[in-house]
């Protein structure tokens, strides 16, 4: 299994389950739902429309993923 680095923009957040909707940077189809969020991001640091990094565990699996980063 490899895990892959992707980058991504924040489409909604559920700051009461950390979970976020992120669509894939270069894909206007791709967007990933329920993607748990690393808990030491800040809430407030998760505004619509902010990039993100996702690490994805299974390249076959989107919904094997994580959020771990945010930056502008």
């Amino acid at each position: 299994m490899t895990t892959e680095i992707r980058t991504g923009i924040l489409k909604a957040w559920d700051g009461v389950n950390w979970f976020a909707t992120v669509q894939v940077t270069g894909s206007l189809a791709l967007w990933l739902k329920s993607v748990p969020v690393a808990r030491d991001i800040a809430a407030v640091e998760m505004t619509l429309g902010r990039k993100v990094a996702i690490a994805m565990f299974d390249p076959a699996n989107p919904a094997d993923a994580v959020v771990f980063a945010v930056y502008t």
